[in-house]
């Protein structure tokens, strides 16, 4: 089966049936599987073939919505960008995977532009509203796209073949492009839907980035079972969100622990406000017991299912809510269909208590890093069955008594903020193109909101403040990835061949404490 398929048989079950409320919009089934078609026909009337990578550079709207549908339909790889790119990256991802189509929209023109200057395989760009498309020579408009008559092509591929791109940051400072097909993707949102017991009564409000695999996949979990689906741009406005998880009578709220502890936070919500709230997702990070306790009185119709999960499988575990009071800092087991256990250094399962590496089995699994064999090499590696590669997750964990999995830390660099996998040398590129840095360290550090808070420790001359770090940054990387706080040293700790260790500063600011 073919993600596509998700949206078809929707269609064919609930023609009239609200699919997506976003921007104002409130598009049925029938108006997103006919969207789609459109859009998959003009791109492949200007040249898009089988295979070719479609870079989505948009906000949440349900323009973005019909150009996942459509990139599929055309037999595309479709990969999600976040808005907040700038271009310099921007260009990095798009001619790493060589994009053959850009689709973006009018507010991040300018951006797309810049990046496009250095993106010589970009053949094809659309600009979903306003007068965006003026400021990218030759790129169609959404709208003039959704009026073509033609039909998307009738055999796209197999299931077999890749359906998307996901970029996460990688170790080395340059993210990776994570290769998911549509026998992986089939494979995860079957698994997540069984144990969520998702149905076309459905009404999930997502507010995080499609960028992200947890929203997208709320995207594709909804079609898949003729849910509706209620897309925000963000959690900037928790009053407004929770108005509007009222006004559409929300079932599935899917959260990280930062919009949680901005919940608990409002003084003003009543317990048991929110009679339709029928479950509450968590992922990213394990959530506090405390706000665990508190969500529950706040929302007490409402399940609350703890999970874990990585881009490189979409999801790992899921805590069953019963077991939520017995073991809250858990999370969980394996979703159904897979299999994960912890491993010493030699790739040997280990007992309760030990702590080792988790190792992800299953059909969600991915086929790769994108042209990066040793990053695919170090990551699945021979599993349990001479037929087969397994994911090393890189992350370490340990088990109780009955099997459930408890998250320890990473075995590398990679900081996890606001559900978002940060890598440090990525942020260190930008500090060292800072007139005035010398040295610079990037590490996490405990937060209640973010889970961890991103601290650049640096050295510099006299003429910098905090506040000129933070600007620089926030010019050259995406927000999430801005440092909270910045501290200034004299010096910074070495390793005996002279490097910079981060691990150094970060035991120095643990022992601070």
């Amino acid at each position: 089966m073919r993600v596509e398929q998700f949206l078809r048989d929707s269609r064919a079950r609930f023609p009239d049936k609200t699919a997506v409320v976003a921007n104002g919009r409130r598009l049925t089934y029938r108006d997103l599987d006919d969207m789609s078609d459109r859009l998959a026909a003009a791109l492949v009337e200007r040249g898009l073939e089988r295979g070719d990578r479609v870079a989505l550079f948009m906000d949440n709207s349900w323009e973005t919505v019909i150009a996942i549908f459509a990139a599929l339909k055309a037999g595309a790889v479709f990969s999600p960008i976040n808005p907040s790119t700038k271009a310099e990256k921007l260009a990095y991802v798009v001619n790493n995977c060589r994009a053959a189509a850009l689709v973006t929209q009018a507010r991040l023109t300018a951006v797309a532009a810049a990046a496009l200057k250095a993106a010589p395989s970009v053949r094809i760009t659309v600009v979903a509203g306003g007068d965006g498309a003026a400021a990218l020579p030759g790129a169609l408009r959404f709208s003039d796209a959704l009026a073509t008559r033609s039909a998307p092509p009738a055999f796209p591929g197999i299931a077999l073949d890749l359906a998307m791109l996901i970029y996460t940051s990688g170790s080395t400072g340059f993210p990776k492009g994570v290769m998911m097909t549509h026998e992986n993707v089939v494979a995860a949102a079957t698994s997540i839907t069984t144990y969520l017991e998702n149905t076309p009564d459905d009404i999930v409000l997502n507010v995080l980035p499609l960028s992200f695999d947890y929203g997208l996949y709320q995207v594709l979990m909804a079609a898949k079972v003729g849910a509706t689906l209620v897309l925000e741009k963000s959690f900037a406005f928790p009053h407004a969100i929770l108005e509007r998880m009222r006004a559409e009578r929300v079932t599935g709220f899917p959260l990280v622990p930062t919009m949680a502890a901005l919940i608990l936070q409002m003084k003003d919500i009543e317990p048991d406000s929110f009679p339709h709230l029928r479950y509450i997702t968590n992922t990213a990070a394990a959530l506090p017991p405390a706000h665990i306790l508190r969500l529950q009185a706040l929302f007490p119709r409402a399940k609350i299912f703890s999970m874990y999960g990585l881009t490189e499988c979409k999801r790992c575990t899921w805590l069953p809510p019963e077991e939520l009071s017995r073991r809250p800092g858990s999370v969980g087991i394996a979703i159904p269909g897979t299999e994960a256990y912890v491993v010493n250094e030699n790739g040997e399962r280990v007992g309760p208590g030990v702590v080792g590496e988790l190792v992800i089995r299953g059909p969600h699994v991915m086929k790769g890093y994108w042209e990066a064999p040793e990053a695919t090499d170090r990551a699945l590696r021979p599993g349990p069955f001479p037929w087969e590669k397994v994911l090393y997750t890189g992350d370490l964990f340990r088990t109780d008594e009955d099997g459930f999995l408890y998250f320890v830390g990473r075995k590398d660099d990679i900081i996890k903020t606001r559900g978002e996998k940060v890598s440090p040398k990525e942020i260190e590129n930008v500090l060292y193109a800072l007139p005035g840095v010398s040295e610079a360290a990037v590490v996490g550090v405990p937060d209640p909101i973010l889970g961890m808070a991103i601290k650049a420790v640096v050295v510099a001359d006299g003429s910098l403040s905090a506040q000129d770090v933070i600007r620089h940054c926030a010019k050259h990387i995406e927000d999430y990835m801005v440092p909270k706080e910045v501290e200034f040293r004299s010096e910074l700790p070495k390793t005996d061949t002279g490097k910079i260790s981060r691990r150094q500063v970060a035991a120095a600011l643990e022992a601070a404490e």
